[in-house]
């Protein structure tokens, strides 16, 4: 080669590169994809207007526009449950930050942790508390800022955010919101059959679910509290007293969620089940998804009931659950986790994948606990995978020092 000789390039993308947005055409060469089925070494991926074209072999002697200098591309992460946002805005109790500059802040830790789509969770429930600083009204101004933040034009989203509408059972407050806001999007056209919304109905008594066991709730009581274990007994007894009580309002929600889902206008997740007879009372009602189930039992009746399964990030990392229920890397082991949500920790997802490819799955199958699986659980037939015809939302990760870093993404706009 002369030094008059020019290096042909696989793509002319027409444009500038700049680092504010990945342009629609471009060409990602010399990285390991992590395709559904293998990974492929030295791989390139075309994309033409946002989409990927496709996934291949590098070509010989032909430059891309991207060398990827042999990490690993994955599909963006999805994270289906993400409660990251309120603790951005709520660091310690009492100190509340703007929701605009919240969403920026953690957009940044959701960007930098290979995620590009979001569910942000919004607690519709009168169970304010002054470490999580959930409420109704909050949960109200948490969907209208995500929905400004959204239709802003602006061709950089870091991320698509989207929300995880959290309907707390016994709430008479939570229900009458969620139906209103519910209504206000159906009436608006942003929930449609095509887009529906994603709804997951959860009942905290103590006793029941995520806290099965009492004592565990009971500890966090008096911990938060800095009370006694007497007294925090004490808490917990008028709390389910309280709840109890709501019993005919929890049969009316599950009434109205049974409804809008046979209407097609919400995908219904049933949030810590802990039997089969709670999965087939969720399958009746037209449940799609059962989210983070606390037994064994739980998990397998959703699977063979064809429903997706989806557990905790930071119970993978963990080992554990961290109120004595099941692992999920138990359920991994056994085949019935199809997805996983970062909970509370958005580097939870990269980190607990390439976790359970150590030994319990292949990395493939791991990925696709946070890309293809997730997409599945809520609905999303136009991502999660490096495949002809999805989004061009890529992330090229290295490893390092035995765990996964995400070094850049590349968003569709």
């Amino acid at each position: 080669m002369t030094g008059t000789e020019t290096v042909p390039t696989a793509v002319s993308t027409g444009m500038s590169w700049t680092l504010q947005a990945a342009p629609q055409n471009y060409v990602v060469g010399h990285v390991r994809a992590v395709l559904p089925d293998r990974v492929l070494d030295d791989a390139q991926i075309v994309v033409r207007d946002g989409r990927i074209e496709e996934v291949g072999p590098s070509t010989p002697g032909v430059r891309p526009d991207v060398d990827g200098g042999g990490l690993l591309c994955l599909p963006g992460l999805i994270d289906v449950h993400s409660d990251g946002l309120e603790k951005e805005r709520l660091p310690r109790p009492g100190v509340e930050l703007p929701w605009a500059f919240s969403l920026m802040s953690f957009e940044g830790k959701v960007r930098a942790a290979g995620v590009t789509t979001v569910f942000h969770g919004a607690s519709f429930s009168d169970r304010a508390t002054a470490t999580t600083g959930r409420s109704v009204h909050v949960a109200q101004q948490m969907c209208e800022s995500i929905e400004d933040w959204t239709t802003r034009d602006t061709d950089a989203k870091l991320v698509d955010h989207r929300v995880l509408h959290r309907l707390d059972v016994r709430s008479a407050a939570g229900f009458a919101a969620m139906r209103d806001e519910f209504e206000r999007l159906v009436a608006a056209g942003a929930v449609t059959t095509e887009t529906p919304a994603v709804i997951s109905h959860e009942d905290h008594t103590p006793g029941i679910g995520q806290y099965a066991d009492r004592t565990y709730y009971e500890n966090h009581i008096a911990g938060v509290r800095g009370i006694s274990a007497e007294d925090a007994r004490k808490v917990v007894d008028g709390l389910v007293a309280e709840r109890d009580a709501n019993a005919g309002i929890r049969d009316e929600t599950m009434g109205w969620l049974a409804e809008q889902s046979r209407n097609g206008l919400a995908r219904v997740f049933g949030h810590d089940p802990e039997s089969a007879v709670e999965i087939a009372d969720l399958a009746a009602r037209g449940g799609n998804v059962a989210e983070f189930p606390t037994t064994v039992e739980a998990a397998r009746e959703a699977r063979n009931r064809g429903m997706s399964v989806v557990m905790g990030g930071p119970n993978v990392l963990r080992g554990r659950s961290h109120s004595g229920n099941v692992s999920a890397g138990e359920l991994a082991e056994l085949g019935l986790v199809t997805a996983l949500a970062s909970d509370y920790l958005p580097s939870s997802l990269l980190g607990a994948a390439f976790a359970l490819a150590d030994g319990y799955m292949t990395l493939p199958a791991a990925v696709s606990l946070v890309t293809s699986g997730p997409a599945t659980a809520v609905g999303l037939a136009d991502r999660g995978a490096l495949s002809t015809g999805q989004r061009a939302d890529l992330v090229l990760v290295s490893f390092e020092h035995g765990h996964p870093v995400t070094r850049s993404v590349l968003r569709a706009s």
